[in-house]
């Protein structure tokens, strides 16, 4: 299973959606894994987290 995201908070307060450009938050997807949801209020992506790394790649936001 992977873990979440684990960046200290200068990082976190980086990393935006590649489209938007919207804010990230945590999230869990449906089969419980952790996810980064963008807060755009029309475009709400959600790019994949893989072994603590978040994958934010336009081909792989749901």
């Amino acid at each position: 299973m992977s873990s979440g995201v684990n960046l200290e908070q200068w990082a976190r307060d980086l990393l935006r959606c590649p489209v938007t450009g919207a804010t990230l938050v945590d999230g869990v997807d449906e089969d419980g894994e952790p996810v980064l949801v963008s807060t755009h209020p029309t475009d709400p992506r959600t790019y994949p987290v893989r072994d603590g790394i978040p994958v934010l790649l336009v081909d792989e936001a749901r």
